[in-house]
């Protein structure tokens, strides 16, 4: 094997690494953050005397429900796909990575690793906050009521979404700085790659010089 088909076979077994590794940490996260919403929904306790905004209910429903269904998306494609690149990375065998579909199936790893920990985790972000309202909200005596003066359970609502909204906005600027700091590392690796097959290149044709005029002056 030439240097490089090397080469290309260690950036193969590479990305075939990765893809595994980012479908593992997607379905851990995802089956752990659904079977959180899924328990926080069934089990909060709804106050029948208490009239709940219905902007609040309707808000806190929808976000559990997409929040299920996104990380149950992600985690249906990292079952389908995670059993065929365990097969195939098990196997000690250099030219078994052509048989994975890691190269096929890229699209739909990252769409999966893009589902559970960066849509998932600010849905379960939201999900936390509405909660906090749902079961703090009807904390409210009719002392707060007649004087107009926020409750212990507004105040906590409210301490909630004060302390989520700033996170959840240093969440989203981690996850940009991290996708640009990634895409920046890809492509200064690419381009190093790319220099080095570049060098390979010129040393063959400078070696396939060589060899062609020391031919020529054995045999003039």
């Amino acid at each position: 094997m030439s240097l490089n088909e090397h080469s290309m076979q260690a950036l193969s077994w590479r990305k075939l690494y990765l893809s595994r590794a980012k479908l593992k940490a997607t379905s851990r996260t995802s089956a752990l953050l659904s079977g959180f919403a899924m328990v926080a929904m069934v089990e909060v306790q709804l106050e029948r005397d208490h009239k709940y905004p219905p902007g609040l209910l309707i808000a806190f429903s929808a976000c559990t429900t997409v929040l299920v269904a996104v990380h149950l998306f992600a985690l249906m494609i990292s079952t389908c796909i995670l059993p065929n690149l365990e097969a195939v990375s098990n196997v000690h065998n250099l030219n078994s990575v052509n048989e994975s579909p890691h190269e096929r199936m890229h699209r739909h790893i990252e769409l999966a690793w893009a589902f559970s920990t960066v849509i998932g985790t600010l849905l379960f972000l939201t999900e936390v906050m509405l909660l906090c309202w749902v079961k703090f909200l009807p904390l409210k005596s009719n002392a707060d009521e007649k004087n107009g003066t926020i409750s212990s359970g507004e105040a906590a609502a409210i301490a909630s979404t004060c302390i989520m909204v700033p996170f959840g906005l240093v969440f989203i600027m981690f996850a940009v700085h991290f996708y640009r700091t990634l895409v920046s590392h890809k492509t200064d690796r690419q381009i190093r790659e790319l220099e080095q097959v570049i060098r390979l290149q010129n040393q063959l044709e400078h070696r396939a010089e060589n060899d062609d005029l020391k031919a020529a002056v054995h045999f003039p």
